[in-house]
């Protein structure tokens, strides 16, 4: 049997939600399938489900900060069973939800694999068949591929999430937002932690020097920390595992009772048989033009970690190329992705934001200059407790333009959005020293990092 629809979108994730629904509201017929639970990601298995856990470790940091001023710790602890129930709470509702959604807007809904079959259909796991006008591959990412012995035994960030009890001692493997977000609330959980990179620096998406910050900050909390290390090999030793470590050409082997893997992700495609529809891929994703239109099928587009595009593999970029997606199939080609001013954070504890361009590539340009402000000290981070907070704030010194914003702090992930604003409304320096904000707020901050 097979059934044809104006639109096929492959996943059921941020991106595809935004163009199904686009679509589908311009009056097409639009059908979707995933082979997991509808939600992608973000809402599943990435950045919702971890805020809800890392709101655990807020609260015991809070208390730690704040010990000799008024608040007393000891006997304060996470329970993890009870923190994994409450990040289920928002978790298990949200299938459904999304699945509702999508069907009262008209959308036909799917589950299980599926796999090209030709250039513009798609055979399902029971042998039926979806053709589609336009299809887009939307399917998300999954953990890349290790290549040490043992690799098997490690854990993922999803498995993470659903553990009944956390391990005493804890290896994250890659130096990456998993690993630095898991490591941190692990560690105010109980456990001992500790990263292994194999590069000379983490998050190289952020400023160095707020790293480094960051590390140092993390390690007084017991995040552990090692860069410039290979892992060997992970042999399991019983219920626990034996983690061997190169460094400088030295060997040494660590115990731990878990190993996550936190070394990056690839867009999740090998299964889909893309070469039966004519569309050209690479690890890096589903190759696009500038209009997200396959270079090898005009049928196909792709979006979000699917795609092999400019764009960071974050929420808000997949939200923009679903919607740039929808709208080239509606339309015809004449809308690009624009990713200028889209901010990013990294939450650990303080929460580590950026937008705009690096300090170094922002140098490069000429006539830049860089606000730089320890605010550990400053009224908004005093109150709370916390002794690691900074900020960097580049400005274009001809246009009063902000060319990019860095902050290591408490609350920065919101902060961060007003310079995001600026970038991308072309506000100046000058303009946002003129906001009038709440006092006493983290934003009361704004006008003195300027």
């Amino acid at each position: 049997m097979t059934r044809e629809f104006d639109l096929v979108v492959i996943g059921v994730g941020m991106a595809s939600v935004n163009a199904a629904r686009k679509c589908a509201s311009a009056g097409w017929s639009v059908a979707v399938i995933d082979e997991l639970p509808y939600g992608g990601t973000c809402a599943l298995r990435g950045c919702d489900p971890k805020k809800m856990l890392r709101r655990g470790a807020e609260i015991i940091d809070g208390a730690a900060r704040m010990e000799g001023n008024g608040v007393t710790p000891s006997g304060l602890k996470i329970d993890w069973r009870e923190l994994v129930a409450f990040k289920n709470s928002f978790t298990a509702k949200m299938p459904d939800r999304i699945e509702t959604g999508l069907e009262s807007q008209g959308i036909t809904t799917f589950h299980g694999r599926a796999r090209f079959c030709a250039e513009d259909a798609l055979e399902l796991e029971d042998g039926s068949v979806i053709r589609g006008g336009k299809i887009l591959i939307a399917s998300g990412a999954k953990p890349r591929s290790l290549d040490f012995e043992g690799a098997g035994h490690l854990t993922d960030s999803t498995a993470f999430m659903e553990l009944d009890t956390l391990p005493d001692r804890i290896v994250f493997v890659g130096g990456g937002f998993v690993s630095f977000e898991f490591a941190h609330i692990a560690a105010r959980a109980g456990s001992e932690t500790l990263i292994i990179d194999h590069g000379d620096r983490p998050l190289k998406a952020f400023d160095p020097d707020l790293v480094d910050r960051l590390v140092q900050r993390g390690r007084k909390a017991g995040v552990g920390f090692q860069s410039q290390t290979e892992i060997c090999s992970v042999e399991a030793s019983g219920r626990d595992f034996r983690v061997t470590l190169s460094k400088d050409g030295h060997e040494e082997t660590v115990s731990a009772n878990l190993v996550v893997h936190g070394a990056g992700r690839v867009p999740m495609l090998d299964a889909l048989d893309l070469e039966k529809g004519g569309v050209e891929w690479t690890e890096s994703g589903v190759s696009v033009t500038e209009h997200l239109q396959s270079v090898s099928n005009p049928g196909v587009y792709a979006a979000g970690d699917a795609a092999n595009t400019a764009g960071a593999p974050l929420t808000p970029v997949a939200v923009i190329e679903g919607k740039v997606a929808a709208s080239n199939m509606l339309k015809g080609n004449k809308t690009k992705p624009d990713y200028h001013g889209v901010p990013s954070a990294v939450f650990t504890i303080p929460e580590l934001a950026r937008v705009g361009l690096s300090e170094k590539k922002a140098q490069a340009r000429g006539n830049a200059r860089t606000e730089f402000n320890d605010t550990s000290g400053w009224y908004s981070n005093l109150r709370v407790g916390e002794t690691c907070a900074a900020a960097k704030v580049i400005i274009d010194d001809d246009t009063d333009e902000i060319l990019g914003a860095h902050l290591l702090g408490p609350g920065y992930s919101e902060l961060i959005n007003i310079f995001a604003l600026a970038m991308q409304t072309g506000l100046k320096s000058a303009d946002l020293k003129r906001l009038t904000t709440a006092y006493p707020s983290i934003a009361s901050d704004l006008g003195s990092m300027l």
